[in-house]
């Protein structure tokens, strides 16, 4: 396998900074692609050892052309994630004034996080989605449109100017981005980490969803992101993205997905790996009745009144 990580590309992307962020990123090469499904495509062809991708961000939830292709196609697994704090620049050629810009361009999930800043300082500019924000700079760099959102590191990389600073329509907004390989062994558990699936119902009737979320509320596990995908199948036909507290280890969480992978058509699972949001060691409060401890003693206590010795 290549020593190599695929991202969402060019250079300059908000994907390459969050990347460049991982230790092992020392001793790899980075190899920017032209989309998410590229460098997806690259895992799955064994052309790179892993991808990095955004996957979900504060303003928007989740970005549904990364979901799409981790439920779509030949099983992939998350190993890792990474959150960075993400504010925009304006990016222009040198000399470019405000009231010249008439066409702007970033990439889609920009648009809803400065949608307001567009409406009050660009009113009339018409908007473009590009492949990334740094594609974006490429093509102002080009001559195609007269400015980009982008990270204002991106500036110096395509010889532009950032106009305008700290551009965000949400306070704190961030951006979560998930480190994907080939299906392989979970690493161990931290004591902070999160569980991420895709489930497809069995039928269509009352309570389907209820009966999916059961599986986790009964044992205590609490959910971080519930997102419906259609499945392409018809109107009405979704399968659920879905992020949980806890490692496919803890019993709580194996007993979950076993309860799921009976009552669904289909459970994808799509790794187990620490929390980027929670230092480890620094464990969520567990709910009473639901530690590796109460249910080792519950299958125990099973066990001795199959025995008779309750």
């Amino acid at each position: 396998m290549p020593a190599s990580y695929a991202y969402l590309g060019p250079e300059g992307t908000f994907t390459e900074v969050a990347l460049r962020t991982l230790p092992e990123t020392a001793t790899r090469e980075l190899v920017p692609y032209v989309s998410v499904q590229s460098a997806l495509d690259a895992v799955r062809a064994g052309e790179a050892e892993a991808a990095f991708v955004p996957i979900e961000n504060s303003v928007e939830g989740g970005i549904t052309t990364t979901l799409d292709e981790l439920v779509a196609g030949e099983p992939l697994m998350i190993y890792r994630e990474v959150l960075l704090s993400i504010t925009f620049a304006l990016l222009v050629r040198p000399g470019t004034k405000l009231t010249d810009i008439k066409t702007v361009s970033a990439h889609p999930a920009a648009q809803p996080q400065v949608r307001n800043w567009m409406r009050t300082h660009l009113p009339d500019a018409h908007w473009e989605s590009a492949a990334s924000n740094a594609d974006a700079a490429r093509l102002v760099q080009e001559g195609r449109y007269d400015a980009a959102f982008a990270g204002e590191f991106a500036a110096a990389r395509y010889g532009l100017t950032a106009l305008e600073t700290g551009i965000h329509d949400a306070e704190n907004a961030q951006t979560r981005f998930v480190l994907v390989g080939r299906p392989a062994r979970p690493a161990a558990p931290t004591g902070a980490d999160k569980t991420s699936v895709v489930l497809w119902q069995r039928d269509d009737h009352p309570g389907a969803l209820r009966d999916l979320l059961g599986e986790f509320a009964s044992r205590g596990i609490n959910l971080m992101l519930l997102q419906s995908r259609p499945t392409g199948a018809g109107i009405g036909n979704y399968c659920f993205c879905i992020d949980a507290e806890g490692h496919i280890s803890d019993r709580r969480m194996a007993e979950a997905l076993m309860g799921l992978r009976r009552i669904c058509l289909q459970v994808r699972f799509l790794g187990s790996y620490p929390r980027a949001d929670i230092t480890p060691g620094e464990a969520p409060a567990i709910r009473a009745g639901t530690s590796d401890g109460e249910f080792m003693a519950a299958a125990d206590w099973v066990a001795r009144c199959q025995d008779g010795r309750f």
